[in-house]
């Protein structure tokens, strides 16, 4: 990467060793600088890693619109238009340039893209809650789709599904634990609190760190808690779904599961994983 200044966090941080986005210049060095191209993720989902080979960031679902500035032995230098989390991924998982933003999005915990619309056709896509496709058509209950056919019922055709975002966070309830991940296999907990986010409409990052300084209001300490408001540790949020009640995708039970909000508390100091550290109201 190029030297970062000091107050920018990497994870938003679009410049390389070679190539960094055009608003960028100035500031990211000796660089070629680009607007980039905008592509969409063709693949049912993707890890955006830290580097090429590296760890997992986070995870970006099928349709997501990216800003693409380098594309270099196999991997693209990309950068979310949602949230602005920047890294790489596959240069095989991009959609052919062109290809169309989602019209469609998957709106339950998981679906199946079908060869054929009919219940006994091969499977050729296992898509996420908040996954997009482009609709091609309709007929007898089934969406004809660049994925597939998927029956209609479990698409909405806005990618804002809802008002309350716990409602649309307990669509994924029992979806294991996986640390970086937006549902794809898996879920973390601040990719349960952005995924929750994202289809109702509001703007939110991709790690808990960034969520608890930038969803919302701070809460004081003494202020009671109500439906939807989130709570924080160091490294961990949940949502608060009911007097002494949270949702959370969490290590305790590797799920999205429910827990008392004050035992939750209790497990993890004695865990040594320290206290709540923030409150929120969006």
């Amino acid at each position: 990467m190029s030297p970062i200044p000091a107050g920018e966090d990497r994870r938003r941080w679009p410049a390389n060793t070679r190539v960094a986005a055009q608003r960028l210049k100035g500031r990211a060095g000796e660089v070629g600088h680009t607007e980039g191209a905008r592509r969409v993720l063709g693949a049912t989902a993707a890890d955006l890693l830290a580097a090429p080979g590296g760890a997992r960031d986070r995870q970006l679902l099928r349709g997501a619109a990216l800003r693409v500035y380098e594309i270099r032995d196999g991997h693209a230098f990309v950068e979310a238009e949602y949230d602005g989390y920047t890294g790489y991924v596959a240069a095989e998982a991009l959609a052919p340039e062109g290809a169309p933003l989602p019209s469609a999005w998957v709106a339950i915990r998981e679906t199946l893209a079908w060869e054929a619309p009919k219940a006994r056709a091969m499977a050729r896509a296992r898509l996420s809650f908040g996954a997009g496709v482009t609709l091609l058509g309709a007929t007898d209950g089934w969406a004809e789709t660049d994925a597939g056919h998927i029956p209609l019922s479990h698409l909405s055709q806005s990618a804002v599904q809802g008002a309350d975002p716990v409602v649309l966070a307990e669509r994924l309830l029992g979806l294991p634990y996986l640390w970086g991940a937006n549902g794809a296999g898996g879920i973390d907990c601040s990719g349960l609190v952005q995924e929750a986010c994202r289809a109702c409409g509001i703007a939110c990052p991709g790690d808990s760190d960034q969520q608890a300084a930038e969803l919302g209001e701070a809460l004081p300490e003494d202020a009671p808690l109500r439906r939807g408001d989130l709570v924080f540790w160091k490294g961990h949020v949940a949502w608060v779904s009911g007097p002494d009640r949270i949702l959370h995708a969490n290590a305790h039970t590797m799920s999205v599961a429910h827990e008392a909000l004050s035992g939750a508390i209790h497990r993890i100091a004695a865990a040594g994983e320290g206290p709540l550290t923030a409150r929120r109201r969006l």
